[in-house]
């Protein structure tokens, strides 16, 4: 598999692609798109290359056939033949073999749902060429984890013609690119090595302060490396002509639970809200209809990371934390009771349930827990002074992660990343992230086996 933290990514496949994509004349540079994005993942899941060709083949004919016509049976048998495709191969990859999971199955099947509603709504005005959806489908900044874009967004492909504008483009998105790659190899992955040495010394073993510190580690961990990927995803569309997708919006500083997942992964949400939650009624049909609605969107997300017990529970946690806040903390508290409350809901309970996500096995996870609460268990720790060690080889790591969630950094990044200092900046990250990834193994993106 090619990870975009991989040196043959960013020193061959990119740059040749990239070379590629721009000599070639703008009437085919779609193609060249298609054919580079499908050399990307056969490399990376050769075997079940098919099932990816198989699926946008059958989905470009779908739409094909369904457009300016709104056959509602011929969109729900569209729509159910990509969601059971989409199932089988997760149960199959749960219960038989991994190996048999195509890789981004998720992110291009809910590309292809999306695609099959947009066309019977006629958000989709002009007819699609097939190159067009094939390469929407399969495009390699995304197919791997998302983001998750909208084939309105891909219609805004903007195509450059001169040398300038092209080396304007190349850079701005090479900006976002480097920025998460330092996410992602600086901190996701130094983060990765704390929680992996935690579960060797043995959940059972550690004391109450390391486990509190693996929880905040492993909620770093997944946010810079989902963060970071998704910025090298959204630079690597920016440096084809795409606009800049944002799938993580400071989720960190939000008030409630609700925002919070409104902020994260907020592609896949948006996704949720428009073509689960909103045609189930959404919030319009009554207090027992919202509830049912919600309860229906987290039980799906829940199984959509994964058929283990701990993905159930970790959707039916957060779907309690948000009917709460949806029908008793917000309209039944004083406001600012209710603020206080949800951004303790985010700072506290989220790093919570994503070490209900993180552990697999239901014994592993009890007794992590009752060493996060040792009055609920038995036992001491092996060494009550663990944490000690831990946070002198880790503290600075968890230092710039804690730092970084305060929203207005990036922000200052995002409307400055034209400033010479800036520059410079990403110049030294670049190097630090390439002589980091050339002397150890790089970790793939967490979200692939999603």
């Amino acid at each position: 598999m090619i990870n975009f933290s991989d040196l043959t990514f960013i020193f061959r496949f990119l740059p040749v692609f990239l070379i590629a994509y721009y000599l070639t004349p703008i009437t085919y540079r779609t193609w060249t798109l298609l054919i580079g994005s499908l050399a990307f993942y056969a490399v990376g899941d050769i075997r079940l290359f098919p099932a990816l060709l198989g699926a946008v083949l059958v989905n470009y004919l779908f739409g094909r056939a369904n457009f300016g016509e709104k056959k509602k049976l011929l969109l729900a048998f569209a729509v159910c033949l990509d969601a059971l495709m989409l199932i089988e191969f997760k149960l199959i990859g749960q219960f038989i073999n991994n190996s048999f999971l195509p890789i981004g199955i998720s992110f291009y099947t809910f590309k292809m749902i999306s695609y099959q509603v947009d066309i019977y709504k006629g958000k989709i005005e002009k007819e699609p060429k097939f190159v067009d959806v094939a390469a929407y489908f399969t495009m390699f900044p995304q197919v791997t984890s998302g983001p998750i874009m909208r084939y309105s967004d891909f219609e805004a492909l903007e195509l450059k013609e001169k040398f300038g504008d092209i080396l304007e483009q190349i850079e701005d998105g090479l900006k976002f690119f480097v920025l998460g790659c330092g996410f992602k190899v600086l901190l996701a992955d130094h983060f990765a090595m704390l929680w992996k040495d935690i579960g060797t010394i043995g959940y059972e073993s550690i004391s109450t302060p390391l486990a509190w510190i693996g929880a905040v580690t492993y909620s770093l961990q997944l946010y810079y490396d989902f963060w970071g990927y998704s910025l090298m995803a959204a630079g690597l569309g920016v440096m084809l002509g795409f606009p800049f997708i944002t799938n993580f919006d400071q989720p960190y500083s939000s008030g409630s639970i609700s925002e919070f997942y409104r902020r994260w992964h907020a592609t896949l949400g948006s996704w949720f809200k428009d073509y689960i939650y909103i045609p189930l009624g959404g919030s319009r049909k009554g207090t027992g209809r919202t509830f049912l609605n919600l309860l229906v969107v987290w039980l799906i997300t829940g199984f959509w990371h994964g058929v283990t017990l701990n993905f159930i529970l970790w959707g039916l946690i957060l779907f309690v934390f948000i009917a709460l806040e949806h029908f008793v903390i917000m309209p039944k508290l004083p406001k600012t009771l209710g603020k206080i409350i949800g951004k303790v809901n985010v700072l506290v309970f989220i790093p919570l349930t994503w070490v209900i996500f993180a552990i697999a096995n239901p014994m592993q996870l009890l007794e992590y827990f009752k060493r996060l609460f040792p009055f609920f268990g038995e036992g001491i720790s092996v060494n009550q002074n663990d944490f000690i060690k831990n946070l002198g080889i880790y503290g600075g790591f968890l230092t710039v992660g804690i730092i970084l969630l305060l929203p207005g950094l990036y922000r200052f990044f995002v409307k400055n990343r034209k400033h010479p200092v800036i520059n410079v900046f990403l110049f030294i990250l670049f190097w630090a992230c390439i002589f980091s990834l050339s002397n150890a193994a790089g970790n793939p993106f967490m979200y692939f086996k999603f």
